[in-house]
């Protein structure tokens, strides 16, 4: 495929499971087709990538999700080839699930031991020695699952301003102000929301005044007010992501759902759906405020851990764990229905990114 028509994309996988570890593909731009370049194992259970650049060159950054946790970064060569970039860094914490980029800082946010972590970025983007630890606290109502804290996903806000930790442990979401110069994080507000709903990951309206939680015990988005000056999340509303019911009357299978996406234009939303093995079509208002279920589609294979939109907003890939598959879907500009236009095969699959 010709270099116009071409862009990177990185997929994860659970090495324990089978994975192949990091996945680097180059993506077709006119049929959203990836085509395997690279892979790596250098680090175990890579479950989540994050995308950086430093000195002109594109760093792609890792978690391993283990006890205890760790996170490294490589460099990727002109033919796609990952090469480890500097040491692979302890995060203080265990079963890291989820990472970002924020204010020089590698932030990872640690399910296990219910943490988020900041590692301060060398000039090179090497992330160097963690240099603090935020530990969550709380429990919530389901003994199974919510005994104690257990960060999901940790963010930067649009504005760059804040630090956002979802805990499904806690029901809540933390917001914390970090220290360019010392990696501190200082716990500002904490947001909560319906006890026993389980929130795993959020994302941002593209006007950056409202953010969606997409809630893991109960198969419901909970929509928010965000006051970037104050630092403060409203919340607002909950919506189911599926009907209560499919074509034929059954009740929905129980759902686990995993990843929350909003188009680039922000009318549409989506969700991945473990256990109804589907994806949720959500429309948005203008205001952002007002979120409505309109349809869910097969996910072309089992349990979407994963959701992510090319920046095109053309294409929606899921990564189907269990049935080890990376499906890909070409999105309706009017109705924002994803239609199956493919798949590969990706063991254990985790997530995808897009450099």
């Amino acid at each position: 495929m010709g270099a116009d028509h071409a862009q990177r994309a990185f997929i994860g996988s659970f090495t324990s499971a089978g994975g192949r570890g990091i996945i680097v593909a180059e993506v077709d731009r006119d049929t959203g087709e990836p085509v395997v370049l690279a892979v790596t194992d250098a680090v175990a259970d890579p479950s989540f990538l994050a995308v950086g650049q430093a000195t002109g060159a594109t760093v792609l950054y890792a978690v391993s999700e283990t006890s205890p946790g760790a996170a490294a970064a490589f460099t990727i060569e002109d033919d796609g080839t990952p090469r480890p970039l500097g040491e692979v860094r302890p995060v203080g914490g265990s079963g890291p699930t989820h990472l970002s980029l924020a204010a020089g800082h590698l932030l990872t946010a640690n399910y296990g031991s219910g943490s988020v972590t900041a590692l301060p970025l060398g000039e090179d983007g090497a992330p160097g020695p963690a240099g603090d630890v935020l530990r969550h606290e709380g429990s919530g109502p389901d003994d199974s699952r919510q005994s104690g804290p257990h960060a999901h996903q940790v963010l930067a806000d649009p504005t760059g301003a804040w630090v956002l930790s979802v805990d499904l442990g806690t029901d809540s979401v933390r917001v914390c102000a970090l220290d360019p110069a010392t990696g501190t994080l200082r716990l500002h507000t904490e947001a909560a929301l319906r006890p026993g709903t389980g929130p795993r990951h959020l994302a941002f309206h593209p006007s950056g005044r409202h953010l969606y939680v997409l809630n893991e015990l109960e198969p419901t988005v909970t929509v928010c007010r965000w006051d970037a000056v104050e630092g403060r999340i409203e919340p607002l509303g909950e919506t189911p992501v599926l009907p209560e019911h499919d074509d034929h009357g059954r009740t929905a299978a129980r759902t686990y759902p995993s990843e929350v996406v909003v188009s680039h234009d922000g009318r549409f939303l989506w969700t991945a759906n473990r256990g109804h093995d589907s994806i949720s079509v959500l429309t948005l208002d203008e205001s952002g405020e007002k979120a409505v279920l309109v349809a869910a589609v097969g996910c072309g294979g089992r349990w979407p851990r994963d959701l992510a939109l090319d920046p095109s907003g053309q294409w929606l890939y899921a990564a189907n764990e269990h049935s080890g598959n990376v499906s890909w879907f070409a999105v309706d500009a009017e109705t924002g229905v994803p239609a199956h236009a493919g798949s590969i095969d990706a063991p254990a699959a985790s997530c995808v990114v897009f450099a």
